[in-house]
């Protein structure tokens, strides 16, 4: 989480590869293996919210992120939000760009969220915070669904993802220094496994796995890592 009373950042931590560049996973390639899409008649509000009121049993995925971060002794505690924007067209969800030059996953594309603080009662108090303290997103604009398992990351956070409904007609406050840009891909988009890809590289002495979800033209929005692997989970729980 980066200090916002400091005019000084830390330099920014890079993952030591490019993740664009790095080869796919052949045992990935098959639509048989990376499975069907998600319904549209399972994303609409009501069937979000039956789903996340009495969920199914379903697993989620394990990647290289969480076994990476259980090296480390001290993990700490964050919260992110994953805001359904849900749009008479159809849903999407609210995604921000990292500015690059912050300590922890500059540049990248990431939910809302940040470091779980003393003063925040839960993980879903702390998530709503941080949406509205990046982009203005004020928490009484967000029907709060249910969270997803937490996720451990490579760069030492273990994160809870909470999912909330958002109705448009919202206005938004970016903060300049954190936030580069905010967008909305389809919730459809990133649900459908043809979209999916899943990336092998060794490095730092082992083969990491992670999955990402290039969206736009030009494959401009490269969503990987811990972002990509909760919306893989995310798309499990809707498939169960």
């Amino acid at each position: 989480m980066t200090d916002r009373a400091s005019p000084e950042p830390r330099a920014a931590r890079r993952p030591g590869f490019d993740p664009e560049l790095v080869g796919h996973d052949p045992a990935f390639a098959s639509l048989e293996v990376r499975g069907d899409p998600v319904a549209a008649e399972r994303m609409t509000a009501e069937a979000l919210r039956r789903r996340f009121a009495a969920p199914p049993a379903w697993q989620p995925e394990i990647t290289a992120d969480a076994r990476l971060a259980q090296a480390r002794e001290v993990l700490r505690e964050a919260a992110v939000l994953i805001p359904l924007v849900m749009h008479e067209s159809g849903p999407t969800v609210l995604l921000t760009r990292r500015t690059s030059h912050l300590h922890d996953h500059a540049g990248q594309i990431s939910f809302p969220g940040g470091g779980i603080e003393e003063h925040d009662q839960s993980p879903v108090a702390a998530a709503l915070r941080e949406t509205e303290e990046e982009v203005g997103l004020r928490a009484e604009s967000v029907e709060v669904l249910g969270s997803l398992p937490r996720y451990a990351t490579a760069t030492g956070y273990v994160v809870t993802p909470v999912v909330g409904l958002v109705t448009p007609g919202f206005s938004l406050a970016v903060d300049a220094f954190e936030v580069e840009e905010v967008f909305e891909p389809p919730l459809a988009f990133l649900m459908d496994p043809a979209n999916h890809e899943r990336r092998l590289v060794d490095f730092d002495g082992m083969r990491r796995t992670f999955y990402a979800m290039p969206y736009g033209a030009a494959r401009r929005y490269f969503i990987w890592g811990a972002t990509a692997a909760m919306l893989r989970n995310f798309y499990h729980l809707l498939r169960a």
